[in-house]
């Protein structure tokens, strides 16, 4: 055989090196923050834990999707997610088929994080992100291997002009080469979880083994090596939206890695960046979540009407703009004298403030003082 192209035709595959001094701070630091952002969610109570496992399974769905040009509807996809995790849905619409068995796929991989990963598990995950056996229009093999004869590739560009960016092990040998890596995931050995996780992730992208969906099922299998890892069904950072963020360096970085050998250390540098940055994302989330917690324990006594609280919690959640008693009339669907009465209210309760800003409106803000 002529000198290797694609990362599987090594004759060592799929025994991946990397260069550990290379990794090691950066490993470390991946760590301390994991440590710290575990940590600062341990203390906080159920309500706050349950809100951003919500918000980040939420996002995890949505941009897991996303990346691949799916996009689903946000408001389905939180009713679904906060459905599983046992909290209220009211005013969120009744998620449809499809919706339910993409979330249903995150749900088993992170609660059951630790279960075995078999062919079965992973067909139903397959099947669940096709439920109507096509892909767009085309019809696909669902809940199996693939099995075309004609090289399964990744392409880009307009017809005549295609790019080759990978091409996967024939279809002939996937039974063999996925029985070598789920047989590799399942043992518990000494390799860090973290390291485990972007393995896996760039084994499975470069097996190729479904029709469809690999990209989308590679994420699902490190979302659940993720929790794992955190030990915790619970998640709290979103590595597939930090993967949204930085997507063309995500399929540059794979490119690089399945053309230039079984020495990986480039893409684990990445991952573990791309990793580092999940979790300060939400670590800043968590600040704030405290803050708000904080926020509600210390008015706890206070007696707010439901428009108040609405709007507080607009305003701890991302409010766009200025509040005024416009905004917060049209926001409750009141009149401009309610408004004016709720906010005066809040003033004097020492909630909100004027702000100093001179204009033809007079705007309000929350008072954030919770030492």
């Amino acid at each position: 055989m002529e000198h290797p192209i694609w990362i599987w035709q090594y004759q060592q595959w799929p025994h991946f090196c990397w260069n550990n001094d290379s990794l090691l701070n950066l490993l470390a630091h991946v760590h301390e923050l994991q440590g710290r952002l575990l940590g600062k969610m341990s203390v906080m109570g159920f309500e706050a834990q349950s809100a951003s496992s919500l918000e980040t399974m939420t996002e995890d769905v949505l941009r897991n999707a996303e990346i691949e040009g799916v996009i689903l509807n946000a408001a389905n996809v939180r009713s679904s997610v906060a459905r599983h995790l046992g909290i209220d849905t009211a005013g969120l619409p009744h998620p449809d088929h499809y919706t339910e068995g993409v979330v249903q796929v995150l749900m088993d991989a992170v609660r059951n994080h630790d279960n075995l990963l078999t062919e079965e598990r992973l067909f139903s995950w397959h099947a669940a992100l096709f439920p109507t056996g096509r892909s767009g229009m085309m019809p696909i093999i669902v809940g199996d291997y693939r099995t075309a004869t004609e090289p399964m590739q990744v392409v880009s560009g307009a017809m005549g002009k295609e790019q080759v960016h990978y091409e996967a092990p024939p279809s002939e040998v996937m039974q063999t080469e996925m029985n070598k890596f789920i047989e590799w995931l399942n043992v518990v050995d000494s390799l860090d979880p973290l390291l485990k996780a972007g393995v896996a992730h760039l084994w499975f992208v470069n097996i190729h083994p479904f029709d469809d969906g690999n990209g989308r099922l590679a994420r699902t299998i490190t979302d659940m090596l993720l929790a794992r890892a955190d030990g915790t069904e619970q998640r709290y950072y979103s590595m597939s939206a930090a993967i949204q963020k930085n997507k063309n360096d995500y399929y540059d970085t794979l490119e690089y890695t399945g053309k230039h050998g079984l020495d990986i250390t480039p893409w684990l540098i990445w991952f573990l960046q791309t990793l580092q940055e999940a979790i300060e994302a939400a670590l800043a989330k968590t600040d704030k979540i405290v803050q708000k917690t904080l926020f509600w324990q210390k008015h706890r006594d206070m007696v707010l009407n439901e428009r108040q609280i609405k709007i507080i919690n607009r305003l701890w959640d991302g409010f766009e703009g200025k509040l005024s008693t416009g905004k917060w009339a049209k926001m409750n669907h009141t009149s401009q004298a309610t408004a004016l009465r709720d906010i005066q209210d809040l003033v004097e309760k020492g909630i909100l403030r004027k702000t100093d800003e001179a204009g033809r409106s007079t705007n309000y803000e929350l008072i954030i003082d919770i030492q």
